[in-house]
């Protein structure tokens, strides 16, 4: 959730539509989901229901983090009146539960690399961007 956090803060204090709390989340539900997973898969009571039949699979847990954030991600993208916007703030909150998800399979030097990784993403490129006069606001793209 720290992690998360971290780029969180970044697009909190860009005023993008989601923000600290809800990159925190967003990386703490993927964490916890597989951190299930990882301990059903040590569960005996479990184990032992696993038949030919029933199969359990910790990989289905990350398919379902990747959906859910994608029904989050559509939310920040479509603002008001039908308005696109918060592509890149959709794109760190897939990040974020990637990290999270790495976290949760106690990648944390892995978890740790992206973050730092999305945080240059976020704060260095954009000041490249603006740089080279490319200061367009999120999601809005150039004449044609």
């Amino acid at each position: 959730m720290a992690l998360g956090g971290a780029i969180g803060l970044e697009r909190e204090l860009k005023n993008r539509p989601a923000g600290f709390r809800t990159h925190m989340l967003v990386a703490g539900a993927a964490a916890l989901l597989v951190g299930i997973g990882r301990l059903a898969l040590e569960d005996p009571g479990i184990v032992e229901q696993m038949t030919e039949n029933l199969r359990f699979d910790p990989l289905r847990l990350v398919e379902a983090v990747i959906a859910g954030v994608a029904f989050i991600g559509a939310g920040a993208i479509f603002g008001k009146r039908g308005s696109i916007n918060g592509i890149t703030t959709a794109a760190s909150l897939l990040m974020v539960s990637v990290i999270g998800i790495a976290a949760g399979f106690n990648y944390y030097v892995l978890a740790t690399a992206a973050t730092a990784l999305t945080l240059l993403v976020l704060v260095a490129l954009k000041l490249i961007d603006r740089s080279l006069g490319r200061n367009r606001p999120e999601g809005e793209h150039p004449p044609e």
